[in-house]
């Protein structure tokens, strides 16, 4: 989200049964990429296409209407709307600032929802889905108000933070699934600290003085709470970094999906929590990025280390 100078603003295949391979028509086995692409091909559904392709549809549309409408269903801290504290993440003023969060949230829907349909995590990923384009904006607005100031929030990109906080849950889905059946849920929060502490450092840039030290304070306490919660999960770290490596490698496209995974985790706060968060007449809203990550990855999280999901 962004202020205007006054925001832009289951079975699951690798446990018990196949490794993603399916016959082809002629009953032939296929492997490698072109049985993971097979596999993922047979879980994705026709309705969950359309499901994802519904936001930038609204979004686009919304762009489309007149300037002086988009402004009216921006968010106004100052003269607050039940209304518009909804609509206000799906406006954009510029072309620049709808391209970029169509292209965040084609990369986060995109990776979340194949991690989530080949770890059998569809119903967490879509009851996350559907909170945070329906429920989310309302909660990121009225926390908007915590900070009193004369401006003006809009866009979306509030909503792709969420997506962003879901992605570590979904990956962590996903690398058990396939790659290690042992791996404790309790694990969890030590992915999501790391990232808090990582965040903290992007958007607080190290030095020896002011927020420079805060942000080296935050981001030491959240790598010792990480840390922590790992040895207290019973979290067991591969003996041989290569031999796990060789492993991935060894699975094509599904180890591929876990790297990507990865990168997309670690990578996206770094355009969410830029250092410089002004330019152009605008403020990125980092209070709003990082409520929507958290709630993003702590929604899921609780529902389901409390067995929700479970089939």
């Amino acid at each position: 989200m962004t202020d205007l100078s006054s925001e832009a603003d289951r079975p699951a295949a690798g446990r018990g049964g196949s490794d993603g391979s399916h016959p082809n028509g002629n009953g032939d086995a296929r492997s490698g990429y072109a049985a993971f692409a097979d596999e993922l091909a047979a879980r994705a559904r026709v309705a969950d296409l359309i499901a994802l392709c519904l936001p930038p549809v609204v979004l686009v549309a919304v762009f489309s209407l007149p300037e002086a409408t988009r402004r009216s269903l921006a968010f106004a801290y100052a003269d607050p709307t039940l209304l518009s504290a909804f609509t206000a993440h799906y406006v954009h003023l510029g072309s620049d600032h709808l391209l970029g969060n169509l292209a965040g949230y084609a990369l986060l829907a995109g990776v979340g929802y194949a991690l989530a349909s080949l770890s059998g995590r569809r119903r967490l990923f879509f009851t996350a889905f559907v909170t945070y384009l329906g429920a989310l904006p309302f909660a990121l607005s009225a926390l908007n108000l915590a900070v009193p100031r004369d401006a003006v929030g809009f866009g979306f990109s509030g909503v792709n933070m969420a997506l962003s906080g879901l992605l570590p849950v979904l990956w962590y889905c996903y690398a058990r699934d396939r790659f290690a059946p042992s791996a404790s849920v309790a694990a969890l929060p030590a992915v999501f600290f790391a990232l808090v502490g990582w965040i903290a450092l992007l958007a607080l840039p190290v030095s020896t003085e002011g927020y420079g030290i805060a942000g080296l304070a935050i981001g030491v306490a959240d790598a010792l709470l990480a840390v922590l919660y790992a040895a207290s999960s019973d979290l067991r770290l591969p003996r041989s970094l290569r031999q796990a490596a060789k492993s991935v490698a060894s699975r094509p496209g599904h180890g591929d999906l876990l790297v990507v995974g990865a990168v997309v985790a670690v990578g996206y706060p770094v355009v969410g929590f830029p250092a410089d968060p002004s330019g152009g007449g605008s403020v990125v809203n980092l209070y709003v990025h990082l409520l929507g990550f958290c709630l993003g990855f702590i929604g899921p999280f609780a529902l389901l280390a409390g067995g929700v999901f479970d089939e």
